[in-house]
């Protein structure tokens, strides 16, 4: 089992949790400092941090998986050959956890999933089918973090020309790869060690979901990168466009 399931900290769940909606993702999980959505592939995590801090507006890259120990051992074992990723199972803050490390020394988390009601890995059925998060690596090294995608069961996805975009001027180059439980894990060029970032991909009519946005009044325009539409929002981090990149909405392979 494999998810992807990013966290994003922010200081405005509110803000959030509206353009959530507006984009057809189901709240999950409802706490003071955090929230959990489900789209119709992958799920995405907020956390409160106050205004200002070091935090605010950031994403941790990261995972669900069933058994985190046979996820840990497989990971593990993946990884023995090359040397390229490690898996150590940690109690984390907020409980058992499996940290990833890559060749760079990046590192993210596999936290435990939990199952649905029906007793399935599934989300929620009330999410629009037709989106899906995508959780974004950037790395200068992307052979060496495929590699690692890889190990610990994510699946390459081709995708025609371009991919994920860039954190800083939203260029558009990248690997993707499929989690079979739902979501989509981007590579793109970093420097270091590496760092992470979000969006979302969709398989509908982008054009339809910019409406449906400019209607929930969320700022939102349809623009080409390098041939691929691409639907950029209003960051809730920021008070609109200008003032903070955009969040990118990519359409999804195949999709006009």
């Amino acid at each position: 089992m494999l998810r992807v399931r990013p966290i994003h900290f922010t200081s405005r769940l509110d803000e959030w949790e509206r353009l959530l909606t507006a984009l057809g993702l189901v709240k999950t999980v409802d706490e003071p400092t955090w929230r959990e959505f489900d789209a119709g592939s992958g799920r995405l995590a907020l956390h409160f941090v106050e205004q200002g801090s070091a935090g605010d507006g950031t994403t941790s890259f990261g995972v669900e998986v069933g058994d985190l120990q046979e996820f840990a051992r497989r990971t593990k074992e993946a990884g023995a050959a090359d040397g390229v990723t490690s898996a150590e199972l940690i109690e984390a803050d907020h409980g058992s956890s499996c940290r990833i490390t890559a060749a760079d020394g990046f590192s993210f988390l596999a936290d435990p999933a939990t199952r649905a009601a029906d007793g399935s890995w599934g989300g929620s059925p009330e999410a629009d089918p037709d989106i899906a998060v995508v959780g974004v690596w950037f790395s200068e090294d992307a052979v060496a973090a495929a590699q690692t995608l890889r190990h610990i069961g994510a699946r390459p996805r081709p995708v025609p020309g371009t991919g994920a975009g860039d954190a800083e001027t939203n260029t558009i180059e990248s690997e993707a790869f499929t989690a079979k439980n739902g979501g989509i894990l981007m590579l793109g060029a970093g420097t270091g060690a590496g760092s992470a970032g979000l969006g979302f991909e969709y398989a509908g009519d982008l054009d339809a979901l910019r409406e449906r946005l400019n209607e929930a009044g969320h700022e939102a325009a349809v623009i080409e990168e390098a041939a691929v539409p691409t639907l950029h929002v209003a960051n809730p981090d920021a008070d609109g466009m200008a003032a903070h990149p955009p969040l990118w909405i990519s359409a999804a392979p195949g999709e006009e």
